[in-house]
């Protein structure tokens, strides 16, 4: 059974840094396109990084590019976001999706997500 499992959320000051990790399990994690998707308290979910299955190709929504780094270990099935001069606005539980399209149709696994709160 797909299993996407989230861990290293907690509380940061304003400025700080924090790292997440997913370890993925029960289907080819390397076969798989990875996101991050936030929701903040309040709020719909925020598409706010991919990487593609080699880690050849990376993308950012504007609101985290420049401070948050997406990377991925196929050799661990583990997903990584790296994010650093978190703001308060970043606050948000924070959800890892696996995609792909198989021919037939998509095959789409999330995470029960981490909660990251940015708060002095």
């Amino acid at each position: 059974q797909a299993q996407l499992v989230e861990s290293g959320g907690g509380l940061v000051q304003p400025g700080g840094s924090l790292r997440l990790s997913c370890a993925a399990s029960g289907f080819t994690f390397s076969t798989y396109w990875m996101y991050w998707v936030r929701q903040a308290p309040g709020k719909g979910l925020e598409w706010i990084s991919a990487i593609n299955t080699g880690s050849g190709s990376t993308c950012y929504a504007d609101s985290v590019k420049g401070r948050f780094t997406i990377s991925r270990d196929n050799a661990k099935n583990t997903l990584y976001l790296e994010m650093n001069n978190l703001k308060s606005d970043d606050t948000a539980v924070y959800y890892c999706n696996a995609k792909l399209w198989n021919g037939l149709g998509w095959s789409d696994y999330w995470g029960q997500g981490t909660q990251v709160t940015v708060s002095s």
